[in-house]
């Protein structure tokens, strides 16, 4: 077997790692790319492991960005999201990852693609996936993002240097419709459940919002107790379910055979003493809402970002779910997201026009670093 290598960086954006590469590298058609990308994370590994590659085995360490050139005029770059299936040769592109967005712009301004001086850098990035604009606002020392700053994001040991991230009217993200049933609350036939109350939500990334005790669940479980063949089987007949009804797929036989990503899965439950990672208690009062979200098929250790910001402007929609099971706050007040890992506040900005609710923005501060940088080598 002969390998093959091309310029790559690794790095960790929020609670997600991908490896990186520039436009440039790749071959010009798409179609090319998915080899490329399953060589060189590992891709598909029947054991989980992706110990071939440079994958870790779930969701959310096994991905991929690729950046060039903007094509839009109010963009500095264009970033593709790729989220590569651990377990079958899958390679999704139909959403955006909001972690991994929080490397962008760094990365943008350490390959000298965006001029940045002074100290602090604004790159605006087009996520082709979605047509939707990022901007990414951080410090800088010498040129790169600040290696050192004092914010910490739960998840991930220590502090560095916060990342402002703003995704402009994140609304409609993949299905052009903020709520793609034209419905604030539907009711979903899942196998096995029955029909249950389900708010299925198009911000950032689509997402279907259902209530834990519908599946006989508190909210509070750990990923590992969420992660029984029978409750991961549970999960995925919500998502295809979901994904038709959102109109992402044609029938359930697509949806479980090529869009293995999306929507993501979200478990929510009212404010309530909760487990956190590092084995203390989360006071229901330090809370909003409970969240437990499903990404790619198993259940994330803290939570998909793109899928908190979904949940922040579903939290505004009048009649959702989410706005049922959420404590009430203000127009400019921060959701408080309980997930396994702690606490995440999520700003949203809605507005009314007429009579239809329109998602202006949505606000999150992560941390990202450059982990690795030289050449991926993969089958070829």
């Amino acid at each position: 077997m002969s390998l093959r290598g091309l310029p790559a960086v690794y790095m960790r954006g929020g609670t997600s790692r991908a490896l990186f590469f520039h436009r440039r590298d790749l071959p010009a058609a798409q179609a090319e790319w998915d080899p490329i990308f399953l060589g060189a994370l590992g891709s598909p590994d029947p054991n989980g492991r992706q110990l071939d590659g440079m994958g870790g085995g779930i969701s959310s360490l096994s991905k991929i960005a690729v950046i060039g050139p903007p094509t839009r005029d109010d963009a500095d770059v264009d970033y593709t999201f790729a989220q590569v299936q651990v377990d079958a040769p899958v390679v999704g592109y139909r959403g955006n990852c909001g972690n991994i967005s929080s490397a962008v712009g760094p990365f943008a301004v350490e390959e000298g693609l965006v001029p940045a001086s002074g100290d602090e850098a604004t790159v605006r990035i087009h996520n082709t996936n979605t047509g939707k604009i990022i901007v990414a606002r951080f410090p800088l020392e010498d040129g790169r993002l600040a290696p050192r700053g004092d914010f910490a994001l739960q998840g991930i040991a220590g502090t560095a240097a916060p990342i402002r991230l703003a995704f402009l009217h994140p609304g409609g993200a993949a299905t052009g419709q903020l709520l793609p049933t034209g419905r604030a609350l539907d009711r979903l036939d899942v196998p096995g459940l029955g029909l249950i109350d389900a708010s299925m939500v198009d911000a950032a990334n689509p997402v279907v919002f259902v209530a834990a005790e519908a599946l006989g669940l508190s909210g509070t479980e750990s990923p590992a107790a969420l992660s029984t063949p029978e409750r991961l089987a549970q999960f995925e007949d919500i998502r295809a379910a979901a994904a038709l009804a959102m109109g992402l797929v044609r029938d359930i036989e697509e949806a479980r055979a090529r869009l293995r990503n999306l929507p993501q899965v979200a478990l929510l439950a009212p404010p309530r003493d909760a487990p956190a990672g590092d084995g203390n208690t989360l006071p229901a009062a330090s809370m909003d809402i409970l969240a437990r979200m499903i990404s790619a098929g198993q259940p994330h250790k803290a939570t998909p970002l793109t899928g908190a910001m979904c949940l922040a402007v579903a939290a505004r929609v009048p009649g959702s779910l989410v706005r049922r099971l959420a404590r009430p706050r203000g127009a400019e007040e921060d959701l408080r997201v309980a997930h396994p890992s702690g606490i995440l506040p999520v700003t949203a900005r809605t507005r009314l026009e007429g009579g239809a609710l329109l998602a202006e923005e949505a606000v999150v501060y992560r941390t990202a670093r450059r982990l690795m940088e030289g050449r991926v080598l993969f089958p070829g």
